[in-house]
């Protein structure tokens, strides 16, 4: 628990400084100048993203002998977006949706089917952030990454090199990590997962335009994807100063200002919030009808 209030406090410490730092007033004039009609593209973005991510855990669940409905997958993706966007960490939401899996299938297998399908996504993130960075060194016209784009190619290398490594022990992780790439072999869940990568850097473009930012295409998949992985940092809720952070040290780079940063990842940090409320709701009428959907829900064999 005291590492929780840790992360919160890192979270809420980073962001208000961030906040005072760069110009407090121009980020305030920034949000309240936000344009509605992209905050709705935004959160529709985030909406769909949420939809797809929900079918793509049905269809991993499915090879690990799991049979879930669609709307319950659904149901338990709200519900775990929503606990992992208020508590610090960013996985209790995960490791509750696996626990409430169990109706259909041991624990075992509803967690491994939760972690390959969480980390299937991030491989198809990162892959389309590697190819976003490749196109930038060999296409002149965007942001000058400079000694930067090696550095990130640098740690994807590192990180492949360590995948592979892992592939061949018969770790609790080396299998995860088999059980993803295995399932990305699927043409659907591969294309869910480009989906739902498509979706979040849509969401993270409407932010910046909201606020009258205009990001340039070669930035799209290195950029804003490199500022949403600023989200994964774990001294943080849901990425709260630490996407905002990387914001407005990479912005500058495409002539914005760094006050422009901030408000962008404010703007996106709302909309996801935003759009993970019906989480609550569903959250509500469970505790209402004192009826989980574990054992017996109909969605569940």
């Amino acid at each position: 628990m005291s590492f929780r209030i840790v992360k919160l406090f890192a979270s809420l410490a980073v962001l208000g400084l961030l906040v005072w730092w760069f110009d407090p007033s121009a980020v305030l004039a920034q949000l309240r100048g936000a344009a509605p009609s992209w905050i709705i593209v935004a959160r529709a973005s985030v909406t769909v993203a949420t939809l797809s991510m929900a079918r793509r855990w049905q269809l991993v669940a499915r090879r690990f002998d799991i049979t879930v409905g669609f709307g319950f997958a659904l149901r338990e993706y709200y519900l775990a977006q929503l606990v992992n966007t208020a508590l610090p960490g960013g996985v209790a939401g995960d490791v509750a949706r696996a626990v409430r899996t169990r109706g259909a299938a041991d624990l075992a297998r509803a967690a491994q089917s939760v972690a390959a399908e969480r980390l299937l996504g991030q491989i198809v993130l990162l892959s389309v952030m590697g190819a976003g960075f490749v196109t930038a060194i060999l296409i002149p016209g965007g942001p000058e990454w400079g000694g930067l784009a090696w550095g990130v190619l640098a740690v994807f290398l590192a990180l492949a090199m360590v995948g592979f490594a892992l592939l061949r022990t018969d770790t609790a992780t080396g299998r995860c990590v088999r059980s993803a790439l295995s399932a990305l072999r699927e043409p659907e869940i591969l294309l869910h997962g480009v989906i739902t990568t498509f979706c979040l850097i849509l969401a993270f473009y409407a932010a910046t335009r909201a606020i009258g930012t205009v990001i340039p295409p070669l930035g799209w998949a290195t950029l804003m994807l490199l500022v949403l992985c600023a989200m994964l940092i774990p001294l943080s809720i849901n990425g709260w100063g630490w996407r905002e952070g990387a914001a407005a040290a990479l912005f500058p780079m495409i002539g914005a200002s760094t006050s422009a940063g901030v408000a962008a990842g404010i703007v996106y940090g709302v909309v996801v919030f935003i759009a993970v409320l019906p989480g609550a709701l569903i959250l509500i009428t469970q505790m209402y009808s004192k009826s989980l959907p574990v054992k017996g829900h109909p969605d569940l064999p």
